[in-house]
């Protein structure tokens, strides 16, 4: 047998199981819907402002990467850093710098403490590292934090974290809190 009857009897197949078909007369119809979609607005970004503003009155010393720091704002009781250490706040939120340039960790330092205030966080333990691959091994991050968070607004007392919990590689942050919670009565729940 020759290719053109099977060939044959395939395109009369083909017709008989298609039915009639309309050839169309113009291909230059658009595939697209003619109607514009609808527009959504963009969403509004949170504004984060920066709260680093308060001056920095004292020369802070350079740290090394087993050193430990601390720090309580005017008015505060040397005690709380005491508490802090041995973990009478319980920890609300924690935040990791490891691996992130200085202006990297600026940036998520600032909105982890936006957040922080928004949500009511009181304590919060920052991870940063010792440093031990650092130039010279004096850690970047470390006293980066160090600094900043002596200006940071909300700031009242710092202290490098227990052995267990981190050691000379984290820190323990108390916050002020919010106006937004001290206005709430107690006795509510």
């Amino acid at each position: 047998m020759s290719d053109k009857p099977e060939k044959k009897l395939d395109s009369d197949l083909f017709l008989e199981s298609i039915g009639k078909v309309t050839p169309i007369k113009s291909d230059k119809r658009s595939i697209v819907p003619t109607y514009k979609p609808k527009p959504f607005p963009k969403q509004k970004t949170a504004h984060i402002a920066d709260k680093l503003t308060r001056a920095q009155s004292e020369f802070i010393d350079a740290l090394q990467a087993e050193d430990t720091f601390s720090y309580t704002a005017s008015g505060l009781q040397k005690n709380v850093l005491k508490k802090m250490r041995r973990g009478h706040y319980g920890l609300d939120a924690e935040l990791d710098l490891h691996g992130l340039t200085s202006a990297q960790a600026k940036r998520e330092l600032v909105k982890f403490l936006h957040f922080c205030e928004q949500d009511g966080c009181r304590c919060v333990r920052i991870i940063h590292g010792k440093g031990y691959r650092s130039e010279n091994n004096l850690p970047v991050l470390k006293n980066d934090l160090n600094v900043w968070l002596r200006q940071h607004q909300e700031v009242q007392a710092f202290c490098s974290a227990a052995q267990r919990e981190g050691g000379a590689g984290a820190v323990i942050v108390l916050l002020r809190l919010s106006s937004k919670y001290t206005d709430q009565d107690d006795t509510q729940y």
